[in-house]
């Protein structure tokens, strides 16, 4: 059970730039920082390396693809009322992996945006009105819109752009099909316009 009313969590933190997020939480923040991870066993791992530093953070698991662990996360916070969300967790495919470019793409979709959508969604309610979100992206997103139409580029980073227009947006790349393919490396071109 959670012991302070002020409450930080960290999505994807049971490795790299999760970890040290959390890590650093643990050290400067003045509440309680709640650690999770898709993988229960690996989440619980991570705590336990941060406790052997002395360190006090909690654990609960969270899958960003499936709603169900999102709501018990949600109501899970419900109890304590969060102040901080530091949304980290991503899925990444090797470079050599095999599995097709569409599939990759979808799967990459569904977790580092939908999912991420679906996390904000049923958390941020909860946040007190001071509360934070933070959510950490990478610099192969500027790269994938290098690689859009300059329209869509446009589209995309349109400082006025409403959360439904891009959900549409990005629906329409999820369902494309077609692609040009570059080199080793694969590129979804999409023609949106």
């Amino acid at each position: 059970m959670l012991s302070c009313s002020h409450v930080a969590l960290v999505t994807g933190a049971n490795k790299n730039i999760g970890f040290a997020i959390t890590r650093d939480l643990c050290r400067k923040f003045s509440g309680d920082v709640v650690l999770t991870a898709r993988d229960e066993t690996r989440g619980k791992e991570a705590v336990q390396q941060l406790q052997a530093e002395g360190l006090s953070p909690h654990f609960h698991q969270l899958d960003m693809d499936d709603l169900q662990s999102i709501g018990a996360l949600r109501d899970f916070l419900l109890k304590e009322y969060g102040d901080l969300l530091v949304n980290n967790a991503v899925t990444a495919f090797k470079n050599a992996d095999p599995t097709p470019f569409h599939i990759q793409a979808e799967v990459t979709m569904k977790t580092n945006f939908f999912g991420t959508q679906d996390v904000c969604t049923e958390l941020l309610p909860l946040m007190k009105p001071r509360g934070r979100g933070v959510n950490v992206s990478s610099m192969l997103s500027l790269r994938a819109l290098k690689n859009c139409s300059p329209k869509l580029q446009q589209k995309f980073r349109r400082a006025t752009i409403r959360e439904e227009e891009l959900v549409g947006l990005m629906n329409s790349l999820w369902r494309t099909q077609r692609g040009e393919y570059m080199g080793k490396k694969t590129v979804l071109r999409v023609p949106m316009g």
